[in-house]
């Protein structure tokens, strides 16, 4: 066999050879995975790392289904009726704004699922990985097999890969195997060719979760060659599920449909048999459902939230259900974390206490720049002494801990507009950093990872088993003081370990809460000399306290502005972190979120609370410190037996529960894991709490949108149908022919409608209450105006047509064509006046929405053009105007949109708010 034949065959069976000879099959190495130059070759010929979707459904198809509606099957039989009958003009009319219409209709959903495949772009899952001997983070589509990838607790493994390292590496398989716990892995395993799924040990699998620990492994399989894709060929497309406000909409929209319908019958009977006309009553009849019947109204809701959503990620939030969008209008507490939402994520350590005294660091964010000055022991100095740390025995003890027991990366700049960064956790990279500052940076690499028992939030603290030239055999941990103060019995001083008496405890726990009220996030230092081949459950036990090291996260500007948002809004923001209680003040009382310190709570507090307790408490308490994930779920529940609405950020996998229990689950995008991530219906972004703000207040603005082009669409109906029903019950002639009423379906409802979900957030939307969880999306409110504005557009257009026909004495041809222009233009001059229930157009000025504009601009030239042209003029059956019907037409189609502007002012009056009103050009 040949050694290409070997290096397919090990390739194919990865689970059976080992990690070394898996990396030599692919040609790579651990520590430098692929090179940027053969990424492109090896994709060339694996493809791209993704499942094959089903067929896309044909356009044709989701064409024709425009035409489907049983009102709209009954225009193309009326329109047969009419050829058969010689009206040839009528029949080609009406077939002819009918295919208009469908083709508006189609393209306004393919709108909207162009919006939705631009966000499920946005969302795809990201994998780390190493390339060109750095680690990056890439799409995991990009994943190409020979890619080495590292894997941490609450990520998805994005390809199936083998292990080269594993770390207490546990990962749930039940999606792939059943089995309900994670299988425990061993990178070291070698296993039998035939090994069956669910014993290979040694491998990770697209598809399955990470449940703790961590590892690296190297891609094996990709796309449809993995053990996930060899079953994708039973997986079907599934159409996205409604939500809850679409459902809603269409509930309303069958109980309008049918109510509308009952009165087009009434319509059609009564214009029967007093005209005596069957095919004219009933082409009448057919035209008046579909222009009473809102047909547009799903399509303009989807586009609306779709395009909702676009503007949410041009802010740094990306919404991941869609049931969501209604529920942030209805948000009253915000539960935020501090570290990276509330504060910049740049970590810097400014102060470090050892057994031999206390140390300030200068220099500020990721560039390993700065200074080492020992504090003066005179309390009658301030000046502090500039030394050389890799001198000082105690402070490079904790300096190295920091270094080493870490998985962080610094990374310099590539060119001059870039600054210093850091791969991975924030507060690591700050160890990172001072280590480098204190130029033992590069011996970064020296030290040999023998085990690791990584971080979690239940722990609080990690610890590392390391070989090294220099210290040799060693164990090193850093975590809260708390914590490492309980597994130490010993601390160093100097060069020697001496014990940790009840006097040295408080001095530590006196330091610690010193540096904590200093707005400091403090981290404790262990460490101890190990055996080679001490086991692993001893690992953390006789450790010997070494220091404490005092590090900054600056809070964000924006987001006191956004705290200051969310007060004006009614939204209450609360702060939980895991910080020390003197921290997490010292960070909320800069933020302007309390200057109260009985409003801060601590874990240990909170435990001892029942849920009633709890649950009066919430009300003052506005930062929860040492807290944990079983904390949070306590504090959303309590706030939810309230009747609050809750949003509640998380980033790690133990925050899952919680951020699922919310009502809003947020997930860090930067700092976040998978499972938050899958658990979260939103994602942030740049993990920025006023992104939380913002999104909260596009959320408001989308329902707002879809409620403002629900009344538009519905006033617009009922006006039409008071019209013709008014006509009918007083015995008059049809105001409107069913070409006219197809023609206005066609330019005052799904146009302007759609141009209304362009309309931009009002300024004031942050400065009302949150909208009640359990308001319909009819409300009475909306209900009174759809009644209040459709009376307007009916009843003008019904003096129109009387003022024509009875008073000047018109023919019914000239009343109609009065009444069929007073009826469209009072529609799109309304449309001006929807975009606020509130402010006037003058307010809100008139180049706010400029699609709007332009939409009524091009539709009322568009009616003009049919009033005005011969040719066209027979078509709909129209007369010529003279200048006392163009002069009736001016005034009538300006008395709705007037009357509803002068009854904004009005109220605004009434309920005493100032206005200012802008006349814009």
């Amino acid at each position: 066999m040949t050694t290409a034949e070997m290096n397919s065959e090990s390739a194919s069976q990865p689970h059976a050879i080992s990690a070394k000879d898996a990396l030599r099959a692919h040609g790579m190495s651990r520590e430098h995975g692929h090179n940027s130059t053969s990424i492109a070759a090896v994709r060339a010929e694996h493809g791209w790392n993704e499942l094959q979707e089903g067929p896309p459904y044909p356009w044709w198809k989701r064409l024709l289904g425009q035409f489907q509606d049983v009102v709209i099957l009954m225009l193309f039989c009326a329109a047969i009726i009419s050829g058969a009958l010689n009206e040839w003009s009528d029949s080609l009319a009406i077939i002819a704004i009918v295919i208009l219409n469908g083709l508006i209709g189609f393209f306004q959903e393919e709108r909207a699922q162009q919006a939705l495949a631009a966000l499920r772009k946005i969302s795809r899952p990201q994998a780390k990985v190493i390339r060109d001997g750095a680690l990056t983070t890439v799409p995991a589509m990009e994943l190409v097999p020979g890619d080495v990838i590292e894997i941490e607790a609450g990520d998805d493994i994005p390809a199936d890969a083998r292990l080269l390292t594993a770390f207490n590496l546990g990962v749930q398989e039940a999606a792939l195997t059943g089995e309900s716990v994670p299988t425990a892995k061993d990178s070291e395993a070698i296993l039998a060719a035939d090994a069956s799924l669910g014993d290979r040990r040694n491998m990770v699998y697209l598809g399955t979760i990470v449940a703790c620990g961590k590892g690296r492994a190297l891609v094996t399989a990709i796309g449809m060659r993995t053990e996930l894709g060899r079953i994708a060929g039973f997986l079907k497309q599934v159409e996205p599920e409604p939500t809850p406000l679409q459902l809603r909409l269409a509930e309303l929209g069958k109980t309008l449909v049918a109510l509308c319908l009952g009165i087009v019958f009434v319509v059609f009977l009564l214009q029967w048999f007093r005209q005596g006309k069957f095919l004219e009553a009933f082409l009448t009849s057919v035209g008046l459902a579909v222009a009473a019947v809102p047909e547009g109204l799903p399509a303009v809701v989807t586009v609306a939230l779709a395009l909702g959503l676009q503007r949410m990620v041009r802010r740094n939030a990306l919404v991941r259900k869609l049931p969501s969008v209604e529920t942030l209008g209805s948000v009253t507490v915000i539960c935020s974390d501090k570290t990276g939402t509330l504060t910049r994520n740049e970590m810097t350590v400014q102060e470090i206490v050892t057994g031999d005294g206390g140390f300030h660091v200068t220099g500020s964010g990721y560039a390993p720049r700065g200074n080492f000055l020992r504090h003066s022991s005179d309390t009658s100095s301030d000046a502090d002494t500039l030394l050389a740390p890799a001198k000082e025995i105690a402070l490079r003890r904790v300096l190295l801990i920091g270094g080493w027991c870490n998985n962080a990366r610094l990374q310099p700049p590539e060119s001059a507009e870039q600054s210093w960064s850091v791969v991975g956790d924030p507060t690591e990279g700050a160890l990172i950093v001072v280590f480098a500052k204190a130029g033992l940076g590069g011996e970064l690499s020296t030290p040999r990872v023998i085990h690791e028992i990584p971080f979690d939030s239940t722990r609080k603290h990690m610890t590392m088993f390391l070989d090294s030239r220099e210290e040799g055999t060693v164990i090193f941990a850093k975590g809260a003081p708390e914590v490492l103060l309980a597994l130490c019995q010993q601390e160093w001083v100097g060069a020697r370990a001496v014990p940790l008496t009840p006097e040295r405890r408080e001095f530590w726990s006196q330091a610690n809460a010193e540096l904590a009220s200093q707005a400091l996030r403090v981290l404790a230092m262990a460490s101890r000399p190990a055996q080679s081949g001490e086991p692993h459950s001893d690992l953390e036990s006789d450790l010997i306290f070494a220091g404490l090291v005092g590090m900054i996260d600056p809070p964000r500007d924006e987001a006191r502005a956004a705290i200051a948002t969310c007060r004006a809004a009614g939204i209450r923001p609360v702060m939980i972190t895991g910080d020390h209680p003197a921290t997490a003040f010292a960070i909320a009382r800069s933020l302007q979120l309390t200057s109260d310190e009985s409003a801060v709570i601590a874990g240990p507090q909170l435990e001892t609370m029942s849920d009633d307790e709890l649950r009066e408490r919430v009300l003052h308490t506005a930062v929860y410190a040492r807290a944990t994930a079983e904390h949070k779920i306590r504090i959303v529940k309590a706030w939810q037996s309230r009747g609050d609405i809750v949003a509640m950020t998380g980033d790690g996998v133990n925050d899952a529960p919680a951020v699922q229990a919310a009502n809003i689950g947020i997930a860090m995008g930067i700092a976040g894991t998978d499972v938050t991530k899958a658990a979260a219906d939103m994602v942030l972004t740049d993990d920025n709490f006023a992104s939380i703000v913002s999104a909260v207040e596009e959320g408001r603005g989308i329902y707002d949108n879809i409620r403002k082009v629900l009344q538009y669409l519905l006033a617009c109906n009922f006006g039409e149908l008071l019209l013709m029903f008014f006509a009918s019950l007083f015995g008059w002639p049809s105001p409107l022919l069913t070409i006219q009423l197809l023609w206005i379906n066609l330019v005052t409802d799904g146009i302007p409608a759609l141009a209304l979900t362009l309309e931009p957030t009002e300024t004031d939307v942050m400065q009302r209450p949150p909208r009640p969880a359990n308001e319909p999306i009819l409300s009475r409110h909306l209900g009174l105006a759809i009644i209040a504005q459709g009376f307007l557009v009916g009843s003008t257009s019904l003096i129109a047509f009387a003022i024509s026909r009875y008073y000047f004495g018109d023919s019914l041809e000239q009343a109609r064509a009065v009444t069929f222009c007073v009826l469209v233009y009072n529609e799109l001059l309304r449309s001006l006046s929807a975009r606020s229930d509130i402010k006037t157009v003058f307010e809100l000025g008139w180049f706010g929405n400029p699609w709007l504009l332009v939409t009524v601009v091009i539709c009322v030239l568009l009616q003009a053009a049919v009033a005005l042209t011969p040719g066209v003029r027979g078509w709909f059956e129209m007369p010529p105007h003279d200048t006392r019907h163009w002069v009736m037409i001016a005034v009538l189609a300006l008395v709705p949109i007037t009357l509803v502007e002068l009854t904004k002012i009005a109220l605004a009056f009434k309920h005493g708010r100032n206005r200012k009103v802008r006349l814009k050009e």
